[in-house]
């Protein structure tokens, strides 16, 4: 969330910013009047407080000196302020709650530095690796769903029998590459980051650190006996790693990286890219994560992306990296990139990736501080990135890597992997 403090004193900038995202921005015109009004009630009671404390004195000289009616009027006066007090107070918690309800609600402002636009049609596009259109075969250009059940390796039908619509289920070699391009994410960012196997349900709490409650509730699944809910990523356990904690500058950068399940309704999502494994209510993926301090995080993420990149581009995808501009980042997005793989046979980019840096925002949420070298503490920023989300990476090796004469060729960082097979026959 964003810092009362800035709003208090930086309003215009705020909603100047905000504004860059296409957003309404009268919640922030309500949050500087509610925050006047819990600061004049804060002051209030505490006027209040101290009247109550010399009248408590004034009583106690009062019985000293035999004077027990004065003293008595001098009670019921304290106790009248008392009540006072209360109101002042429950009213002050009142407003508060409000405060942190908008706050919750307000989405980052966006760098200086991303592009400004409406939609994801303004995002600009910085680079394009691997991608000729006319090196692709007709043999490549087949979706990867019947390709899947050509050789047998995609079993949506059973799967969708098992658990129902929008689920998948890989078979024979299609369940090794899923395994294998999880194994080679984490073996890629093994130097970096350590690894994490962190549960993937979790409170409300939790969910709310990463900006995912309350604005996206709609679209994850909730195990509503337990009040646990079913991760959309495992940027969600990751941030709350040391959530309410004050870590060491020293220690900063800390790196995690995890390979998970997520789990997401994809409300509104049917008829749109669902064949096949496109978009699916569970996957897996890896996912990369750091704490810094806010001078490291540009470095940060930059080294993050250019990690991400190396491994798409290991794997012999064409692809492209794409800046997101104002109208498209996410509620807690800073500055971000997107990185997508082309797929010849549903003649497609995918995104696979998306890095970004939350500033403090999502450190606010979880209250996760350090100690700089001057003394007292200050937020830590947050980033995160899909080292490897698996379906759409795994659609795209299946067409590109399907052969003329058949099969489909295993790429060759990933054979380590494949039990000594080359070829998903």
């Amino acid at each position: 969330m964003l810092d009362i403090r800035r709003i208090r004193t930086e309003a215009d900038a705020v909603k100047a910013a905000l504004a860059r995202r296409g957003i309404d921005t009268s919640d922030i015109d309500r949050l500087v009047q509610l925050d006047g009004r819990q600061r004049q009630l804060a002051s209030e009671r505490d006027e209040l407080r101290s009247q109550i404390k010399a009248m408590s004195k004034q009583v106690g000289l009062l019985r000293r000196d035999g004077k027990a009616e004065e003293a008595e009027a001098a009670q019921q006066e304290s106790r009248d302020l008392g009540d006072r007090e209360q109101g002042l107070a429950g009213e002050a918690a009142t407003v508060a709650e409000e405060i942190h309800d908008l706050l919750l609600r307000v989405p980052n402002t966006p760098s200086d530095d991303a592009p400004d636009g409406g939609s994801d049609a303004d995002n600009p596009v910085l680079r394009v690796q691997n991608f000729d259109p006319d090196s692709f075969g007709e043999h490549q250009r087949i979706p990867h769903w019947e390709l899947g059940t050509r050789y047998g390796i995609l079993d949506n039908e059973r799967a969708v029998k098992i658990s129902g619509a929008m689920f998948t289920m890989q078979r024979k070699g299609g369940a090794t590459l899923a395994r294998a391009l999880l194994q080679y994410a984490l073996d890629r960012n093994a130097h970096r980051f350590e690894e994490v196997r962190p549960p993937t349900l979790v409170t409300s709490e939790t969910l709310t650190a990463t900006g995912q409650l309350p604005k996206f509730a709609d679209d994850a699944y909730h195990l509503e006996r337990d009040d646990l809910w079913a991760i959309p990523t495992a940027e969600v356990p990751l941030t709350s790693i040391h959530r309410d904690e004050i870590l060491d500058a020293a220690d900063l950068p800390m790196r995690f990286m995890a390979a998970t399940s997520c789990y997401r309704r994809e409300a509104g999502s049917a008829g749109r890219d669902t064949r096949g494994m496109l978009r699916t209510h569970e996957f897996d993926k890896v996912e990369v994560f750091a704490y810094v301090a806010p001078e490291q995080a540009e470095e940060q993420l930059g080294e993050m992306l250019e990690g991400i990149e190396a491994t798409i581009a290991d794997l012999g995808l064409a692809y492209r990296v794409l800046d997101i501009c104002t109208g498209d980042m996410g509620q807690s997005h800073h500055r971000s990139f997107d990185v997508e793989v082309y797929a010849p046979g549903t003649d497609q980019w995918l995104e696979v990736s998306s890095v970004s840096w939350f500033s403090d925002y999502q450190a606010r949420r979880g209250n996760i501080r350090y100690r700089p070298g001057s003394g007292g503490t200050a937020m830590v920023h947050t980033l995160n990135g899909s080292a490897l989300a698996v379906p759409r990476v795994w659609a795209a090796i299946v067409e590109t890597y399907h052969r003329a004469d058949g099969g489909i060729d295993v790429p060759d960082v990933l054979l380590p992997y494949f039990r000594g097979s080359d070829r998903i026959a």
